[in-house]
Order: C-alpha cells, then structure tokens, then sequence
C-alpha cells in the first residue's frame, strides 16, 4: 500500500482552512499534517514537515501566496502546488500558471471538485512510481488539460464565468446573502440570482435557511459551507 501523500494548507480563514482539512480526510490517500494562516508560518511549516502536497490560498496576511510558490520551488523542489482561491486576475493567474502549480482552483470549492483534484494528482504521483520509463499514452495522460468535469460540463442555465462572480460575492459576505442582494450586487434578476444560489447549494457548497424579514415575510439566506 502506496503512503498517504502529507498536505500542507496555507489559508487565512481558520473556518476554510478547516473545510479544507475535512475535504483532505475526506480523499484516499492523503493526510493533511498541518494547517498555517501566514507565508511566515507556512515558511516554518515547511521546514519542518517538508510536506508533498501543499494547498495555497492567494491573498494572506503578510504576503501573497504566488510568492510563497516562488519560495517552494526555489527551496523545496520536490513539493508540489495546488493554488486555492478567490483570485481571478490575470497576472495572477498568468503567474500561477508560469511557476508550474498543479492546478488552480476557485472559491468556493465544491466537494467533488476538490476530490477530482487531489484524485488526478494522485494518479499523477502513481504513474511517476510505477516505472522507470513512462508509455507514450501516459506521457500525454500527464500532461493534458486537467478541467473538472463540473468546469466542463455546467448545466443548463449556469455560466462559469458568473459562477465565479457570484463564488466571491459569497465569500465576501460570511453572514450569508439573498437572491436579492445577490441579483443588486451583479445586475441580474433576482430569479437569476435564486438559480445561481440553488445551483451551489445543489453542489454542497452552499447552505440555506429560511429567516423572516424585518416585515415579517420569510426569506432564503445562503451561507457558505
């Protein structure tokens, strides 16, 4: 039996960090052996565990986690990346994809995302200590696009880019949000807005509750999960 691949996760939110903890359980194979809210302590963390696998959100306290990348690859050659994050900037992006991350996934995560992920990554790892030469078929199964079947295949109605708009007005607001707000925020029908909400929720990524309004009129929150 294969050992479990050591995670890493540097996330600012302690509530995210520990999602992505559970998630990491959740997935054969792999075990995450530490959790750091800062580069500085995620410095230390390598350091010391010298982790495969290391899960990096963009924005942290002190520094950006594109850096911290720089710093791995320059000093721990051996773990890899996988970015987790709200951040949709190109030069971001254009920079995540030049220092050689194994994937890039955006906020906030569904549970079959995250298992894809980790799942392929695994793949990868089994075929690189399968044998000394590699067949030409899982040479390209290495290096082909990696999409999520949920990025691939959204369902009627669903568009990933707004999908992604309505992902960081979610995480932005951690005391929940209604169709309403959301339609306000983004300029869509509040029916656009309710679709989108369901379809997270759908996903797991989302949580509902039914509360009542000021007037006394019942009202759908959505809270991140």
């Amino acid at each position: 039996m294969a050992p479990e691949i050591e995670v890493l996760i540097v996330e600012d939110d302690p509530r995210i960090a520990r999602i992505h903890e559970k998630f990491v359980a959740a997935v054969d194979g792999f075990v995450a052996v530490g959790i750091a809210h800062t580069v500085a302590e995620a410095k230390l963390w390598m350091e010391e565990l010298e982790p495969k696998l290391v899960l990096v959100d963009v924005y942290l306290p002190d520094d950006l986690g594109t850096n911290f990348v720089e710093y791995v690859k320059r000093t721990h050659p051996q773990t890899d990346i996988i970015l987790i994050t709200a951040a949709t900037e190109v030069d971001i992006v254009r920079k995540a994809y030049a220092s050689g991350i194994e994937d890039y996934l955006l906020k906030p995560l569904t549970m079959q995302m995250f298992t894809e992920c980790l799942t392929s990554y695994r793949r990868k790892q089994e075929l690189f200590s399968s044998s000394t030469e590699l067949t030409e078929e899982q040479i390209r199964q290495l290096f082909k696009q990696t999409a999520t079947t949920e990025q691939t295949h959204a369902p009627k109605g669903i568009d990933r880019l707004t999908r992604e708009k309505v992902s960081k007005v979610i995480t932005e607001h951690p005391d929940g949000i209604t169709a309403e707000f959301l339609g306000n925020q983004l300029g869509m029908s509040r029916s656009t807005a309710r679709r989108y909400l369901e379809h997270l929720v759908a996903e797991q990524t989302l949580t509902v509750e039914q509360v009542y309004g000021t007037v006394g009129r019942p009202e759908r929150r959505y809270f991140l999960k």
